[in-house]
């Protein structure tokens, strides 16, 4: 009995998808995960392109494949290279969606090959179930891709989650018939559930905004792999269902995890669409009161004096891309003795870990991130918080205001410091459209400006102390 060397390399490669994901919990091994789990990928694509046997038959189209390879690897080379950090999100969403589209075509393809009359019952749903998730997932993604870059606003209509679930419904009942019923119309039905599908994904996600699309990136981050192990099932490979496997699992404790985060349920995120409409202020439109606004040299000798600093992370640091010259404050404040941390909210950016991505491009350390538990034990002690271009996940209101959209929504309580600055572009509201009781409260001072001038003139400014 020879040796199957295409299993081995099958094998090298789930070992390494499970040996990377483990090293991407730490970002001091991330990098080296990255790198590891790729070259396992590496190992399953030109193990199956060159020892891949189907009845005795390898394969020959590799000029086809070599220009694929080519092509996409190219595409994605350069895309990596030059995406800006505020435009990471939407990169995921877009690379998720041609996953899931990846997923359908096989499906797509196997179901052309087969035939519902050739394939067995159990080979039909599995294909049936990678062409509608893998559809789902890729239809979704590019909503989400369009949404996150501003290209596609959010759209609620009367009846809308009553047509989401009736064209859901179509989708499992046409599939239902197609494996147990008649096979005399199987091509048009499977094509059917094919569009179904694809229409599904785009008014599910469609309605969705705010500070729900983190929660929804992640969920269809685990749809892909869902429809990409159902191809592992069909193709018999290993190396594809294991990591449609781990991609699945992964996505689908990460979407959990960031409903805890906000309280809610994924029930809830999904019919809730929330962020859809700016509402009024918290507590129905009344007067908030007056802000009050802080110079420059005043912040800087509040910061410079204080005994523990505390910088809270948004999403308007990414647009600034301000995370190095935030990251030069800190060494400074550092060098005068004062103990700064940052405290991260869940989801706080537009997908999971988006800050925690951003500071570790500027080298921060992460020992000095502090998670949201942890940073709300030590606000108490805090003299300042500096809220860099975070909003909701600062907002009082969401302990204080049943009223408010995201009352019952854990935040980060950078109120019960001693001062809070705060710094953004105007007093326009957050990404889910609401305002900020924060403001207005007697101990927050705010920073107008762009996050990044603004952190190099406190700089300068503290270093001429």
């Amino acid at each position: 009995m020879g040796i199957d060397l295409l299993a081995i390399c099958y094998l090298i490669a789930s070992v390494t998808f499970i040996l990377g994901l483990k090293m991407l919990s730490d970002p001091a091994t991330a990098r080296r995960g990255n790198l590891i789990a790729g070259g396992g990928m590496t190992v399953a694509i030109f193990g199956t392109i060159f020892l891949y046997r189907d009845h005795g038959r390898a394969l020959h189209n590799f000029g086809w494949i070599a220009a694929a390879l080519l092509i996409g690897g190219t595409a994605g080379l350069l895309a990596a290279k030059k995406i800006k950090m505020t435009a990471m999100p939407e990169m995921v969403s877009l690379f998720n969606g041609m996953g899931g589209a990846c997923a359908a075509l096989i499906s797509i393809s196997e179901f052309g090959r087969l035939g519902a009359i050739a394939a067995d019952r159990g080979e039909l749903l599995i294909i049936l179930a990678g062409v509608i998730i893998g559809s789902v997932s890729f239809a979704g993604s590019m909503i989400a891709w369009g949404k996150l870059n501003g290209r596609i606003k959010d759209v609620a209509f009367r009846g809308q989650h009553a047509l989401n679930l009736l064209i859901l419904l179509l989708v499992v009942v046409t599939a239902v018939y197609l494996v147990v019923g008649p096979q005399d119309m199987a091509t048009i039905l499977f094509y059917a559930i094919v569009v179904m599908a694809l229409i599904y994904g785009v008014l599910f996600v469609l309605p969705i905004g705010g500070a729900d699309m983190p929660v929804v990136i992640s969920l269809l981050n685990s749809f892909t792999g869902v429809a990409a192990a159902c191809g592992g099932f069909l193709y018999d490979n290993k190396a594809m269902l294991t990591g449609g496997i781990l991609v699945g699992a992964a996505g689908t404790v990460l979407t959990i995890l960031m409903c805890k985060a906000m309280n809610r349920s994924l029930r809830n995120v999904l019919i809730g669409s929330f962020g859809v409409k700016a509402v009024p202020a918290a507590g129905g439109g009344k007067e908030q009161g007056i802000y009050r606004e802080i110079s420059l040299s005043d912040a800087a000798m509040v910061l410079a004096y204080a005994r523990k600093v505390m910088i809270v992370p948004g999403y308007g640091l990414a647009v600034a891309q301000a995370q190095h010259a935030c990251h030069e404050l800190e060494k400074l404040l550092t060098e005068k003795g004062v103990e700064v941390k940052y405290a991260i909210h869940p989801v706080a950016g537009r997908m999971p870990g988006h800050m925690n991505v951003l500071l570790a491009e500027a080298d921060v350390s992460y020992d000095n991130l502090l998670e949201l538990e942890q940073a709300n034990e030590e606000f108490p002690t805090t003299d300042v918080v500096v809220v860099l271009g975070a909003n909701d996940v600062v907002n009082p209101a969401a302990k204080s205001d049943p009223s408010s959209p995201i009352y019952g929504m854990p935040i980060l309580d950078v109120e019960l410091a001693k001062a809070c600055i705060v710094n953004k572009r105007s007093m326009k509201p957050g990404y889910a459209g609401i305002e900020n009781d924060l403001f207005f409260r007697p101990k927050t001072s705010m920073l107008f400006g762009d996050a990044k001038k603004v952190l190099q003139d406190l700089i300068g400014e503290i270093k001429n102390l």
